[in-house]
């Protein structure tokens, strides 16, 4: 697939600063707090793999099997 493919209502980009204080800590730990944002790939109904995309490249940071790392008040994401 193709960016313009995937992103959309369920995989998009996500602000650092709207993420959980945990995941802005493990950015932080890992050196990547430096990035703006995450792109979220949403696998099933809460599940999320988050990540950093690069052009063409996504850069794996969680498996987000809890929906935890930016935690959504909407019911079933």
């Amino acid at each position: 697939m193709t960016w313009g493919e995937i992103e959309g209502r369920r995989h998009h980009s996500i602000g650092k600063d709207t993420l959980s204080r945990k995941a802005q800590k493990r950015l932080e730990e890992i050196h990547m707090d430096d990035v703006d944002e995450v792109f979220s790939l949403a696998m099933g109904g809460i599940e999320r793999i988050f990540g950093i995309r690069e052009r063409n490249i996504f850069k794996i940071l969680w498996w987000d099997p809890d929906h935890q790392v930016c935690p959504s008040s909407k019911k079933h994401t």
